[in-house]
């Protein structure tokens, strides 16, 4: 491989030079750097004054930060809970429940990679008034790794072992393993409270999952199913804010319907999914609105269940590939705002492989892979081989009709070469339920984030034993195996060496977009908007929601 001058060398243990770069760009980089030292609580502050509404087109429905979840849950979670630290725009991390962030620099971290050493921040509570302590922490790292607790993923956290609490206030663990990414999986693990869950006989059904107690700037309210959530401003809360009273998350599951009430004021906020491309530019006239077009991670596409025979033929891959016009579906359905991908990682990351084969869209070159892969069509015009119809079911979430439009784009397309689908619109907490997680789609169109928080890292989504429906932990609900891929996912984590590491994440954005394990269309760019006043909305690439800092959003004036 080719040395990049631009690359910082590491030394014998790892370790990258401090330079603004490396503290900047790259989150492996950030284990070397210096802790970044807890910000201390502003003074006395003005009492929280008025709300913010925020509407979300997606509903929320998982309040329990460790079992499964989607980009719209994790935006509610982090107004109730805290991380030891989290990971800024920049890619560098802050402390939040830990007193500094830890490093092979001041300690934290062994030369080896192998025992962590944590120190906690004094003084925080939880919302019932209980304090916070390392025993939390040791309980949230248990509870995941529980084999019979539904985790969100194991991948990392199944690593450590001897959780030793040395005090209140600081505890330590060791890893089977180095494991580079963790730091990162650190900044989207929220603690919870073992009193209020290690009482209930299932911590998968406990009361706290549908009334969670968190460390966060706000507190429960409650829930009207199907509309709306409320939090509560949390006055003793340790860090910056909150400065409103309250926070209600509005469900509007329509996106027209959605940019009217942001154009009238119902909602002060629409986030995620929120603004369609086809407003973009008369949203931008509205008076006193601000509109961003914010960077994210996540990548747009099909994604195939390889427990589905018809996938399992690559010719049906390539064939389904070559039948997506995607500078029409960007140009057109998207209006040019989010650029064409061909990998599952964004741009912006540092593992990022600008090498990967251009996509061509050719009906002619569909048609001739699955004629020489003995798919023939029939009297109705759909292929079939073997006693299997070339058809199947292509779900989204109902209420996106630029998503509805791409399907139905896609469906015309896909008939010429004889492959018949049927399109499926459901609702978000229906299709992100056991549809997805058990695997039971065909397949299905939507965005997500492959890395893990700001590392390349996507060992959750495309390792064999991340396979929930195979007795796995992670969410590799396209069932996808490879050998290869496992390996070289084992390489990544295991070195604290940029180059190493970005070596073999290029290599497997290279085996996913030959495999086609999913069809990637675009890198979005989400269009989200707020009323003039209000202060505070910071776009962070690093998460999943720019819900991450509300406790911190405020009104001029």
């Amino acid at each position: 491989m080719a040395k990049d001058k631009n690359v910082p060398v590491p030394d014998s243990l790892g370790r990258l030079p401090m330079t603004r770069r490396t503290l900047i760009a790259t989150p492996a980089a950030m284990l070397f750097a210096h802790a970044v030292q807890a910000q201390e609580k502003p003074g006395a502050a003005k009492a929280p004054k008025g709300q913010i509404v925020a509407g979300l087109t997606q509903e929320p429905t998982v309040f329990n930060p460790l079992m499964p979840r989607i980009e719209t849950d994790q935006g509610v979670q982090f107004s109730l809970f805290n991380p030891l630290w989290r990971v800024e725009p920049d890619g560098s991390f802050v402390p939040e429940l830990a007193v500094e962030v830890p490093t092979l620099e001041n300690g934290g971290i062994s030369p080896d990679g192998l025992v962590w050493k944590i120190k906690l921040r004094k003084g925080v509570k939880w919302h019932d008034g209980v304090e916070f302590t390392a025993e939390d922490v040791k309980y949230t790292l248990e509870l995941v790794n529980n084999p019979s607790f539904k985790a969100y993923t194991r991948q990392g956290h199944a690593l450590v072992r001897d959780i030793t609490v040395h005090g209140p206030h600081e505890l330590s663990w060791k890893m089977t393993k180095l494991y580079a990414p963790y730091i990162s999986l650190l900044t989207s693990t929220f603690i919870v409270p073992r009193h209020a869950l290690e009482k209930a006989a299932d911590p998968n059904t406990a009361p706290f999952n549908s009334a969670p107690i968190g460390t966060g700037p706000f507190k429960w309210g409650k829930r009207v199913a199907g509309e709306s959530i409320t939090l509560l401003a949390n006055t003793d809360y340790f860090g910056d804010g909150p400065y409103v009273e309250r926070i209600i998350f509005r469900y509007i599951p329509d996106l027209n319907v959605a940019y009217t009430q942001f154009k009238t004021g119902q909602v002060d906020y629409l986030g995620y999914q929120g603004i369609a491309s086809q407003y973009y530019k008369e949203a931008q006239t509205l008076a006193d609105r601000k509109v961003y077009v914010a960077q994210t991670a996540q990548i747009e596409g099909l994604i195939l269940n390889f427990g589905r025979p018809i996938f399992q033929d690559k010719a049906v891959r390539r064939a389904m590939y070559f039948g997506l016009n995607k500078k029409a579906l960007v140009d057109l359905v998207y209006y040019g705002i989010p650029v064409e991908s061909e990998s599952f990682l964004s741009r912006s990351s540092w593992a990022y492989n600008p090498s990967l084969p251009k996509h061509v869209y050719d009906l002619a070159a569909g048609n001739k892979a699955l004629d020489e892969a003995g798919w023939v069509k029939g009297a109705d015009g759909v292929r079939s081989k073997g006693g299997l119809r070339l058809e199947f079911t292509v779900s989204t979430v109902s209420g996106n009709s630029q998503r509805e439009q791409i399907l139905q784009l896609v469906q015309q397309d896909w008939r010429k070469m004889g492959i018949a689908v049927q399109i499926k619109a459901m609702p978000a907490a229906v299709i992100f339920g056991e549809y997805y997680t058990q695997s039971q789609f065909d397949c299905m169109l939507g965005a997500s984030t492959y890395g893990t928080g700001a590392d390349p890292d996507p060992t959750q989504r495309f390792s064999s034993s991340a396979i929930p429906v195979q007795g796995g932990s992670g969410t590799n609900f396209y069932q996808y195996k490879n050998p290869e891929v496992d390996r070289l996912l084992q390489v990544g984590q295991t070195t604290f060496k940029q180059t190493e590491r970005k070596e073999a994440y290029q290599r497997i954005q290279s085996v996913i977009r030959e495999e086609l394990v999913i069809l990637p269309i675009c890198q979005p760019a989400q269009v989200e908007g707020t009323k003039a006043k209000l202060v505070g909305f910071r776009a962070n690439p690093n998460v999943s929601s720019n819900c991450w800092n509300m406790g911190s959003w405020r009104w001029a004036g």
